[in-house]
């Protein structure tokens, strides 16, 4: 095969497998973005500007740098609650400057290739965080429906019905024209003709916050280069890049799991530091990957890096070239484009297997989405699933250790078999196991063959057993040892 073809082929696979439905697939995730970036912008006390302005340098960046195709990155509800108290305390500018030390720390993060880590995230654990996700989303469009009249609940069935009903209808009659189309455009376009020829009294996108009316200026956050300015923004630059890193990946796997491929969490983590640093030094906040946005781009044809590209270099002109035509848009479209984002985000098959599942499991889910709505907050939730599971799989682990005792009536020997995991939560069970009474005189032999010890509590646990087996008169012999339980005995165990 030649060289040039095999290249160009493995370029257009990753970059665009379908030009139109890339392109198409973008613009959807640019209108599932307008709301939730505006929205966030206001919590974490910035203009909208600076949210949208963000959502366009992030995603064109990452397009490019990113270990994902067909994700898409942009200003995320979790980074501006981190990011919140610090614009409350000292401005902007500070949390430009935190923003940009935050990329920074995410690029070493995935330079030294740390995303490994994420393989202590368990499915659990994930499926409750989309599960939270997606329960956020909806619960973030109640305030657009609260007090709402007959012509705001009459247009949101409208726009569901048309997102709905139209590819259906398409599938049914067979007509390309209906699906070739992403259904949420239709919406968007159909109830914004609908709400300005009929002149009904509906908030509009203009209603949310001011919007960009010029291209964003490239330069340095204007904060002092001190100690001071390192003191202040240190620590939540690290919770932005935590924060950022967890959902990226997080969201990273959600789409590899949709489109059955894999990706490059390193790179993804490297590509989002890049994407922040530049969005910060174009005077936005920082972000992340966006679950609900990507799950819409894939949802509607996007696979490749172009439906990335796309979705912010459309998001510029419809912010700037087109601010007019956008500000009219009616807010309830954007609301049933986010319902049903809402509603594909969540794995509603997790209801099911809540009863088939191991209670463990389906307790660790359970407790990640409790978490993350109670305190709105997605890296708490997913640290609480991550602490649950690791707390539950120790346990398990530590009931699988047995000790047996087998005495030798012609020797007088007692040999006890040790089998299992021997570490911090089974080291007591280990210790509880020997009959040190009983054997007390007698010569005695320890066979670890079938065990593995893995930290200095179980030495020690070992240790202590050995201790008290020779106060009472046992003379004792260790055998069987593992390699790599010799080793670390040897280094730590005084007289095992």
């Amino acid at each position: 095969m030649n060289p040039s073809h095999s290249f160009l082929t493995r370029l257009r696979a990753e970059w665009a497998p379908s030009i139109p439905r890339e392109l198409l697939a973008g613009a959807v995730a640019t209108f599932a973005l307008i709301p939730e970036v505006i929205a966030f912008s206001f919590v974490a006390g910035v203009d909208p500007s600076v949210g949208l302005f963000a959502s366009f340098v992030i995603s064109i960046v990452i397009a490019f740098v990113g270990g994902r195709p067909a994700m898409v990155s942009a200003a995320a509800g979790s980074v501006a609650l981190v990011a919140a108290p610090l614009v409350q305390s000292h401005g902007l500018g500070y949390l430009l400057a935190a923003g940009l030390l935050a990329g920074a720390v995410q690029v070493v993060f995935g330079l030294l290739k740390l995303g490994v880590l994420m393989r202590f995230v368990s499915s659990s654990v994930r499926t409750g965080f989309v599960n939270a996700l997606a329960i956020l989303i909806f619960s973030a469009q109640l305030p657009h429906l609260h007090g709402a009249g007959t012509a705001t609940w009459a247009m949101l069935a409208l726009g569901l019905a048309v997102i709905y009903g139209l590819p259906w209808l398409g599938q049914r009659l067979q007509l390309r024209a209906l699906t070739a189309i992403p259904s949420p455009l239709i919406c968007v376009v159909l109830l914004t003709l609908i709400a300005s020829g009929l002149g009904l009294p509906l908030p509009t996108v203009s209603d949310l916050g001011r919007l960009p009316d010029a291209l964003p200026l490239f330069g340095l956050p204007e904060v002092p280069a001190s100690l001071e300015t390192l003191r202040i923004i240190l620590l939540p630059a690290l919770a932005i890049a935590m924060v950022g890193l967890l959902e990226s990946v997080l969201t990273a796997a959600v789409v590899d799991e949709m489109t059955d491929t894999p990706s490059d969490k390193n790179r993804e983590c490297t590509g989002l530091g890049l994407a922040n640093m530049a969005a910060s030094c174009f005077g936005g906040i920082a972000g992340c990957g966006m679950i609900g946005q990507a799950v819409s781009n894939v949802k509607y044809g996007g696979r490749g890096r172009l439906s990335t590209l796309f979705a912010g270099v459309f998001l510029l002109i419809l912010m700037v070239a087109l601010k007019d035509w956008v500000s009219r848009v009616p807010v309830i479209a954007l609301v049933a484009i986010m319902v049903m984002v809402s509603a594909s985000t969540f794995d509603w098959k997790s209801l099911g297997t809540l009863v088939r599942h191991p209670r463990l499991s389906s307790a660790v889910m359970l407790a990640t989405v409790v978490v993350t709505i109670a305190t709105h907050n997605l890296a708490a939730g997913v640290a609480v699933g991550v602490l649950l599971s690791g707390v539950f799989f120790a346990v398990k682990v530590s009931h699988m250790l047995a000790v047996r005792a087998e005495d030798d009536a012609a020797t007088g020997l007692r040999t006890w078999r040790v089998s299992g995991q021997v570490f911090f939560a089974s080291a007591d069970a280990f210790i509880e196991a020997f009959d040190i009474l009983g054997a007390e005189g007698r010569a005695v032999r320890i066979d670890v063959a079938g065990a593995h010890f893995w930290d200095i509590t179980a030495v020690a646990a070992l240790d202590k057993v050995v201790q008290r087996l020779r106060h009472h008169g046992c003379t004792v012999e260790v055998v069987g040892l593992n390699a790599a339980s010799a080793v670390l005995i040897d280094r730590l165990g005084p007289s095992a």
